[in-house]
């Protein structure tokens, strides 16, 4: 009995130890396909490439040359694999011909885009020229912009792949070299094309949410199914000493609260407002001017601001497609990245210098 005691009390004490081993190391734990911590990537390099359009008014013609059209058609004509476009409007000539060209040389291109902007004339040349497309078919809107490369690299932002967008608009665009982040992306990208499922059909199975590329804290989010407003709302009200902002359109009660209680506490708030939605009656703008401690603007672009930024404490940059509406976190597909960097944010910050230099 005593031996059985001793042996009882032995794996107890084994059980206990075992325990306090796998609990010390569970930030760096995988079993069983769960993630406890943020997975980590090294690229071994530059891992990203941010670019920011420069618009001119008035526009003319002769100005589209240089701009991200060729830089992403030049990164298509690279493509060895696979290139697939999750892109709400698409009227670019030079894209729509380097999918053409991937696409004769035996690269699987693939096309979602959103119903009302299916009869495009650069979606209808690549349906010609092979390339599979889908839309959404449903009154919400297909809102995403992204581009997944030989599943190891993303193209992300606020930028329409349109004219309009290249040239006219105010935009942000990142290439990331990335195979978890494309992994992402590209779950998202097949939950459109193969299923056929959108806005709050889409299932919430991101396989890498967090990761540390490079040293950098990112994470990665999808709306609707993601609760994009419940995690922003989570991390502004964490911002210690100043909150920046690109709105294009800006009418989420919850977000636009909590950067009203976070000036009451202290911290700065500054954003730039799209000035054909600023006095929307469903716009953040009129409640964010009346609080002390925030400064709103209008932009001053006669065409659009179309960024969907948020610069928290000078090292994290909200960017993506989403939009602070309720139709972005509720409807639409849409999708978000947070990155947590100093040096990345302050090329966002610069950005939103020069915006709000130019803003009213």
């Amino acid at each position: 009995m005593t031996k059985r005691r001793n042996w009882a009390k032995s794996a107890l004490l084994g059980m206990a130890l075992l325990l306090i081993v796998v609990f010390y190391n569970l930030p760096n734990l995988e079993f069983l396909g769960c993630r406890s911590g943020p997975v980590v990537e090294e690229p071994g390099g530059v891992w990203y490439q941010l670019y920011f359009t420069s618009p001119r008014y008035p526009d003319e013609e002769q100005y589209h040359t240089g701009g991200l059209d060729e830089r992403l058609a030049a990164a298509i004509d690279q493509a060895q694999k696979s290139v697939d476009v999750a892109a709400y409007d698409f009227d670019l000539t030079r894209v729509a011909e380097a999918l053409t060209a991937a696409h004769q040389r035996g690269v699987k291109v693939r096309l979602v885009t959103d119903t009302d902007n299916v009869d495009e004339g650069a979606v209808r040349s690549v349906q010609r020229a092979g390339i599979p497309v889908v839309d959404d078919e449903r009154g919400a809107i297909m809102h995403d912009k992204f581009v997944v490369i030989d599943g190891s690299a993303v193209w992300t932002g606020s930028w329409n792949l349109t004219e309009n967008g290249t040239y006219r608009n105010n935009n942000n665009a990142v290439a990331l070299q990335s195979v978890r982040l494309a992994e992402n992306y590209a779950a998202e990208f097949e939950e459109m094309f193969e299923e056929r499922a959108f806005g709050p059909g889409s299932p919430a199975n991101t396989p890498y949410p967090k990761l540390k590329i490079g040293g950098v804290a990112v994470e990665n989010y999808f709306a609707p199914e993601d609760e994009v407003a419940e995690k922003l709302v989570s991390l502004l009200e964490g911002a210690q000493s100043n909150i920046r902002f690109m709105a294009y359109s800006f009418t989420h009660d919850g977000i636009g609260k909590a950067m009203r209680d976070r000036a009451l506490a202290g911290v700065t708030v500054q954003g730039v407002f799209e000035s054909r939605s600023a006095d929307n009656q469903y716009s953040e703008y009129g409640r964010l001017k009346e609080v002390e401690g925030v400064e709103v603007r209008q932009d001053g672009n006669p065409y659009i601001k179309h960024h969907k930024v948020i610069i928290i404490d000078d090292e994290t940059v909200v960017l993506g497609s989403y939009n602070l509406s309720a139709s972005a976190d509720e409807r639409n597909d849409e999708n978000v990245l947070v990155v947590q960097s100093a040096e990345f944010a302050a090329h966002y910050l610069s950005e939103f210098q020069r915006v709000w230099a130019n803003a009213r």
